[in-house]
């Protein structure tokens, strides 16, 4: 056997992509939506399918729908490719997270309710070859024969792409993220796969929004980061969003517009963890919510907040916070 004739066995450290301002634009070039899901290498077999996540993680007995899948397909094949929950026509990131704790028949049950789908888009081993040694086009389009061949139907799904930067542009905007694609990512037509390698590139769409200061982290005369909320139909002021480190001119100007809250902050006492999913809590400082900012974010958002840090640009001055929209409302467009 030859050097690209040998079973691939997990864990594979995914090729992956640094994050760049601009799409690229020159000859050569493929784009595919990128999706608001689990990264996942999936080892099509019907011996011993297996689920592999980007960190090497095991996920197969959370979703048993997708290893029946993987196993049933007639033949072996090692699929690199983004697992989602769809549901009403948009991803539902919860669903997914939730999912993946379950096992044995809480596992089954979650499969019957909240179907998943493996959107692929990379080919990494087509029965005895493993074709990462191929440049993409033609692991491209080993990848869509598949796809024919066998007429796969859902779960299965086809990631996107096009070779034309105009219309991979349309992934940028934020309405796309409202059903979960959430950028583009870039990968060269002659490129090989290159495990563990930072070889492609991606862009998230972003766009801008405003909410209320609710705390921040550090000193508030100067903070480092900004809790960020809206209040609810009832009043109440929710966490929506966390900042990352601010810029040093944002934190001076804010600095001297913050004012430290009394007891009765409706976040006194709370527990903020400093990142979604994290167990880390956040040493945070109250303040009176009277300061609105507006900030930028991608189109990661889940259950009224958005689960990635946000940039905070500006201080918005002449909104009131009761001009802010409310808690699980849509921005305005």
């Amino acid at each position: 056997m030859g050097e690209n004739d040998r079973r691939l066995v997990p864990p594979i450290s995914p090729m992956t992509a640094r994050t760049v301002d601009v799409p690229p634009r020159a000859p050569g070039l493929a784009y595919e939506a990128k999706w608001d899901g689990y990264r996942v290498l999936l080892f099509a077999r019907a011996d011993a399918p297996h689920l592999q996540s980007r960190r090497g993680t095991d996920l197969s007995p959370g979703f048993p729908d997708i290893l029946r899948a993987a196993a049933e397909l007639g033949e072996e094949a090692v699929f690199d490719g983004e697992l989602v929950v769809i549901e009403e026509g948009a991803v539902n990131f919860s669903a997914l997270q939730s999912r993946a704790q379950r096992t044995g028949r809480r596992a089954e049950a979650a499969a019957a309710a909240h179907p998943a789908h493996f959107i692929a888009f990379d080919l990494l081993q087509l029965g005895d070859e493993t074709t990462m040694a191929r440049p993409y086009r033609e692991r491209r389009a080993l990848l869509e024969e598949i796809f024919t061949r066998h007429d796969l139907q859902p779960p299965w799904a086809l990631c996107p792409m096009t070779t034309d930067p105009d219309q991979a542009s349309e992934w940028l905007d934020p309405a796309w993220g409202a059903v979960g694609v959430e950028g583009m990512v870039v990968k060269g037509l002659g490129q090989p796969y290159r495990p563990g390698e930072r070889g492609w590139r991606k862009l998230r769409a972003r766009a801008t929004a405003e909410a209320v200061v609710g705390a921040v982290t550090g000193p508030v005369t100067s903070p480092d980061a900004l809790l960020l909320g809206r209040y609810d139909a009832d009043g109440v002021l929710r966490l929506v969003a966390q900042s990352a480190p601010v810029t040093n001119v944002l934190r001076r100007e804010i600095g001297r517009m913050l004012t430290p809250a009394g007891a009765d902050h409706p976040w006194t006492g709370a527990r903020f963890r400093s990142g979604w999913g994290t167990r880390d809590i956040l040493d945070h400082r109250c303040v009176v919510p009277d300061r609105v900012v507006e900030f930028e974010a991608d189109v990661a958002f889940d259950e009224g907040r958005w689960r990635h840090p946000v940039q905070a640009r500006r201080v918005r001055a002449e909104l009131r916070p009761d001009q802010v929209p409310k808690f699980g409302e849509p921005d305005p467009g």
